[in-house]
């Protein structure tokens, strides 16, 4: 697993009080039952701790946490975006 994803699993459980034996690299944040606020203040929280600048609107709505994983990795790198679905939205 990527390296960012302990700090995705220490942010769904401190933050918004995920337990940790649902998160697994292939949840969605709909399957971790994230409402559309939820998702937008977890994805500022990554990018805060983080340092990337990555626009989580270019991610698929359905988007495991492995991918959003991914795509944090390559912020530093320029990489290109993850999957080829509709972007994230935070509307549910």
């Amino acid at each position: 697993m990527s390296a960012i994803h302990p700090r995705i699993t220490e942010v769904l459980t401190q933050t918004f009080k995920v337990p940790a034996a649902e998160i697994y690299p292939g949840s969605t944040m709909d399957s971790l039952e994230m409402d559309s606020l939820a998702v937008a203040e977890f994805a500022v929280l990554i990018r805060e701790t983080t340092g990337g600048d990555r626009d989580f609107d270019q991610l698929p709505k359905d988007a495991t946490l492995a991918d959003i994983s991914r795509f944090m990795d390559t912020a530093a790198r320029g990489g290109a975006r993850v999957g080829g679905g509709a972007a994230m939205s935070n509307a549910r």
